[in-house]
């Protein structure tokens, strides 16, 4: 196979375009071209003067492909195409006497769990939210009625908190293995949208991503695995530093010297848990600040210009970075185009914002977490759980802001850079559910990220024109962009101080969404693999 980079055809081309465009970009014949197909397709909408271009990249079988190769050795345009094939470690002897457990059914332990059951160990996946259409409807209850299921949620629940958010597929992470390319293709195999393969900025969208996941759970079980919801995992068994097993709420016993954390960034007990028991941990940085929302079509205008609302483009994005003058770093994070602002706690008295989109992005409102980051040596000194007990002082703060009914504080963003309370909305209706109070978000955070935000709101401005549009809304507060602690773990993924335990994901910290929490599952789930067949990595 050989590998054409940096393709480009006009955004309006035909389909039937791609075929005489690769023949005339090798110099070949037609029948030359045996077959091809789209690794990537992206744009580039930065120089606003020149004619918007799609470019892909394009991996094609062709006749004599060592002279082809020859004839572009010097051009690094046209290379021979990696092997992105899933290459698994081994497989489980049928007479395996001990199944791996595998605790959370995110995006992380999916994968884990997938792999395993691919690989014929049959884990056992202890999940303790409920499956995914039940979750559904417990997390609508929270923002339609205000009431909240505290083990089935945002956060809870099968699919984990990827599942209510853009379903957003890609990742800067290093991938060598290509293992990015397993999760895609088995989304695809599970229902996503094919396009998720090739497109630069793939996502599924809240309403697929329910069904995809429901489709991998049911072929986790087809190979032998099982799923069990509503089982929280209260206790370890551990003796003279090996795992042995783990304790149900229930009472339940379920022995394993192969558990698999994949807790989730929200799993505060469980943290709690594993420190009570003396797991390594150390607590490391994160952010906090709010979600803005703005008119989608100023958001279009603003970075499509006459290409906005172009039916191949959808709803445009951004990402943006401004470093204040206070030493802080304010950036926008996890950016949902088309979408909704959403109640994301899981604990009672709390209050915690999340962005979401569907598959269509058609919402009329752009929105985005705008945040600041912290660091545990200048902002939550006193060990591993100091970040876990910030997050909950300012959600709970949040919630007090929002009149102690879970709905979020707000403030118009004129107001905010201005110091001065909102008492009426403007132009830009927000769409948080349950519902946004008015008032003075000063009050939400520390006095250094409300000076650094609103620095920063205006030099967005120069960007983005229409960013710190007065009439533009902010919804506090935004908390778990990531985990506030990492159980650190060993070149062999196991916990540094406990045997059999290989913490994964988001919540053990090693990852920031749905495609790189997907990746560090498999790469955990190898590790484990590897250790129950007493393999050494290759």
């Amino acid at each position: 196979m050989l590998r054409i980079t940096e393709l480009k055809l006009p955004l309006d081309h035909p389909e039937e375009a791609l075929r005489p465009a690769i023949v005339q970009r090798l110099g070949i014949g037609p029948e030359d071209l045996l077959d091809f197909s789209l690794f990537k397709r992206s744009y580039d909408a930065r120089k606003k003067s020149s004619e918007l271009q799609f470019i892909y990249t394009i991996d094609c079988s062709v006749r004599d492909e060592a002279a082809l190769l020859a004839k572009f050795a010097d051009d690094h345009h046209v290379t021979a195409a990696p092997n992105i094939s899933y290459q698994p470690v081994g497989q489980a002897p049928a007479n395996l006497d001990e199944r791996p457990l595998v605790v959370g059914f995110g995006p992380c332990g999916i994968f884990a769990a997938l792999i395993l059951a691919q690989a014929g160990f049959k884990p056992i996946v202890l999940e303790r939210g409920t499956e995914v259409r039940q979750r559904t409807k417990d997390t609508w209850g929270l923002w339609r009625k205000n009431v909240l299921n505290p083990e089935s949620n945002v956060q809870f629940g099968e699919g984990g908190a990827g599942t209510f958010s853009d379903g957003k597929l890609y990742s800067q992470i290093k991938d060598p293995k290509h293992l990015g390319r397993k999760v895609l293709q088995e989304f695809v195999k599970a229902g996503a949208p094919e396009e998720i393969l090739y497109v630069s900025k793939p996502h599924i969208g809240t309403f697929r991503l329910t069904g995809v996941v429901a489709t991998m759970r049911e072929e986790i079980k087809a190979l032998g695995g099982e799923v069990r919801f509503q089982q929280r995992v209260s206790d370890l068994l551990i003796e003279d530093g090996q795992l042995l097993g783990v304790v149900l709420d229930s009472g339940e016993q379920i022995r394993s010297r192969h558990v698999l954390l994949a807790l989730g960034h929200s799993s505060r007990d469980t943290f709690r848990m594993l420190h009570s028991r003396g797991v390594y941990m150390e607590a490391k940085p994160f952010s906090v600040g709010f979600r803005i929302e703005h008119p989608q079509s100023l958001i279009d205008r603003a970075r499509l210009g006459k290409y906005a609302g172009h039916p191949k483009l959808g709803a445009a994005d951004y990402k943006l970075v401004h470093h204040a003058s206070n030493g802080r770093s304010v950036y926008s994070f996890c950016m949902c185009p088309g979408g909704t602002v959403v109640a994301a706690t899981s604990e009672a008295g709390r209050v915690v914002t999340n962005g979401m989109s569907q598959y269509s992005r058609n919402e009329r409102n752009a929105n985005a977490g705008i945040v600041v980051g912290i660091t545990p040596e200048q902002d939550y000194p006193g060990g591993p759980l100091a970040g876990v007990e910030l997050q909950e002082r300012l959600e709970s703060q949040a919630y007090l802001l929002g009149g102690s009914n879970y709905e979020a504080p707000g403030q118009l963003v004129g107001d905010f850079i201005a110091g001065r309370p909102s008492t009426a909305l403007g132009s830009v209706e927000p769409s948080y559910k349950p519902g946004v109070k008015l008032g003075d978000l000063a009050l939400a955070l520390p006095d250094f990220a409300i000076e650094a935000i609103r620095e920063a709101l205006p030099a967005f401005d120069k960007q983005i024109k229409g960013f710190a549009l007065a009439d533009a809304v902010l919804t506090g507060i935004e908390t778990r962009t990531s985990s506030p602690l990492r159980i650190t773990r060993g070149a062999d993924m196991q916990s540094l101080n406990v045997k059999g335990l290989y913490p994964a994901g988001e919540g053990a910290g090693y990852a920031g969404g749905i495609l790189s929490a997907g990746v560090d599952g498999i790469r955990v789930a190898e590790a484990l693999a590897r250790d129950m067949l007493g393999l050494a990595e290759a």
